[in-house]
């Protein structure tokens, strides 16, 4: 008998272990892929890092939270009902491309402050437009079509079942003596799944967590298949009260010593920064929004500066200035970053709703004492005569955000990166080298990838032609992307020598209308709009 039959078998149908515990989550997924991350000698490098994930639910809208000022006027006529008006965008130091929207004036601080990082046109090839389906790829990493085929693990639970081998029975302990993850919500987060159980707990009300006895302590061993699940269940249980007991005392040990705005990231937020001040060494917190399925009325129609959508980004503004105000006056921002996430982006076009559709790329941002300040990549390809269908295309795929995250904030090196990411993907200079190392700046990432010569002869193209393109060399990559987003061509995969190429396509049969060129070699990219003629 199995975890999962045994469960069946044993609880009342209205009884999830979830609710049950409240707190530790289990999930019977099967073992890892391959068992390859038990098999790995390489494991990162100790320190005492904390990552805090901000999840933006229901598909944010990039183009109005990081408005692309060199693409204004193209901007402007595809969303003209929704368009913030370009006097109000606020101003960010050392860049007149792009703008913030006027309500996060938090953030603008943040970012002339050097405390705040944008990637511009975060997604991934073949985009998913389902809320549920979406947001479960970006948890996982992994954009398998066939959902059956598709990861069941979390990015994070991944990373956190090859740190700490052998949780959550050997746990707590000298060496991690709290929890690895906490979310803060009553629902658990595939973020931070493991191969069988979660790596972390979820909580609403730290002072009232699980404070009743082990539910499984009554039930008798006397049934030989379902007696190691029964051991199994018990320790689970009895792991959770222990946490509950470790994380209760915490937040007493600790207050808030910064102001926090009244909503509900903030509160979220505010839990966090107590658990942290209060001692634990859990590596990642998870915290949510909602309410960014902006349909309909997503802007005031006498202001587009207000409504719906400007509430959304004051609330995050606010509350993440409020939050890296309370780890500086704690004095534990030198061991604490946040980023932001969303399943994805809205469509470039607005509809007649003064609302905007499921789309693909949307900028994220970073945040905290160690983040190199700027706008990684160039503002998004916006052509100047679009359908309603057309989406931005990606410039970074989300996992090289996770990959640098996992190499530049948590030391994570090679082969153990790739195995936790699936694959391999870029490195992006987005966090400055404490610990870990890299010293490239954004702005010299930028300049290289502008630099690039990317071009696609004739343009528009019919069914052959040539694309012109220079490399510092590596491993080289270009892709021709959809108006939904979907890389429909790949023209190159392999290693260039430094220097410029040329390449030749035949027979490319595909519909009219506007496509998008990507280039990405090494840490660099660049993406320009090319039109395939009838």
């Amino acid at each position: 008998m199995n975890r999962r039959s045994f469960l069946h078998s044993s609880l009342p149908a209205a009884v999830s272990l979830p609710g049950l515990m409240s707190g530790l989550n289990f999930q019977a997924f099967g073992a890892a892929p391959g068992g390859a991350l038990k098999a790995l000698a390489e494991t990162a490098a100790a320190n005492d890092h904390v990552l805090v994930l901000i999840q933006l639910a229901g598909g944010n809208d990039g183009l109005n939270m990081v408005v692309p000022l060199d693409m204004y006027a193209n901007y402007y006529t595809a969303r003209t009902n929704v368009a913030i008006p370009q006097s109000k965008v606020l101003r960010l130091d050392g860049t007149d491309k792009s703008g913030l929207h006027p309500a996060m004036t938090e953030m603008q601080q943040l970012f002339n402050n050097g405390k705040l990082s944008i990637v511009q046109s975060v997604g991934y090839d073949n985009p998913n437009f389902s809320h549920f389906r979406s947001t479960d790829i970006w948890m996982t990493g992994d954009n398998t079509v066939d959902r059956h085929a598709s990861i069941k693990t979390g990015w994070m639970g991944r990373y956190l079942e090859n740190e700490y081998p052998g949780y959550p029975a050997a746990y707590p302990n000298h060496e991690m003596p709290d929890p690895l993850a906490i979310q803060i919500s009553s629902m658990s987060t595939v973020t931070v799944q493991g191969s069988v159980l979660s790596m972390g707990l979820n909580i609403t009300d730290p002072l009232k967590i699980y404070s009743f006895m082990n539910p499984f302590s009554d039930y008798a061993l006397d049934n030989e298949s379902a007696n190691k699940e029964l051991r199994y269940l018990r320790v689970i249980s009895e792991k959770t009260r222990t946490y509950s007991e470790i994380i209760r005392s915490a937040y007493r040990r600790a207050n808030n010593m910064a102001e926090y705005p009244d909503n509900e990231l903030s509160k979220q937020l505010q839990i966090v920064a107590r658990l942290i001040q209060g001692g634990l060494k859990t590596k990642v917190y998870a915290v949510s929004m909602s309410g960014f399925d902006t349909h309909k009325k997503q802007v005031n129609a006498g202001d587009t500066t207000t409504g719906v959508h400007a509430k959304l980004m004051k609330e995050l503004s606010a509350s993440v200035s409020a939050f890296q105000k309370d780890m500086e006056l704690m004095g534990l921002d030198d061991r604490v970053m946040g980023m932001t996430f969303s399943e994805f982006g809205r469509r470039i076009k607005s509809n007649a709703s003064m609302g905007t559709d499921h789309g693909t790329a949307a900028p994220l941002v970073l945040f905290g004492r160690h983040v190199k300040k700027g706008i990684l990549g160039a503002s998004p390809e916006i052509p100047a005569s679009i359908e309603t269908n057309t989406n931005l295309p990606f410039q970074y795929d989300f996992r090289s955000v996770y990959a640098s995250v996992l190499e530049k904030w948590f030391c994570v090196q090679q082969p153990t990166l790739d195995t936790l990411l699936l694959q391999n993907y870029q490195s992006l200079p987005l966090i400055s080298a404490v610990p870990c190392g890299g010293e490239e700046e954004i702005e010299e990432n930028n300049m290289h990838s502008q630099g690039m010569e990317l071009k696609m002869t004739p343009n528009p193209f019919s069914g052959s032609g040539v694309i012109r393109f220079t490399v510092e060399g590596g491993f080289t990559l270009i892709q021709l992307i959809s108006p939904l987003g979907r890389v429909v061509k790949v023209f190159a995969q392999q290693e260039y020598a430094a220097g410029s190429h040329i390449l030749h396509f035949s027979d490319l049969n595909l519909p009219a209308g506007i496509y998008f060129l990507r280039l990405q070699n090494g840490p660099f990219q660049k993406v320009i709009s090319v039109m395939k003629a009838r």
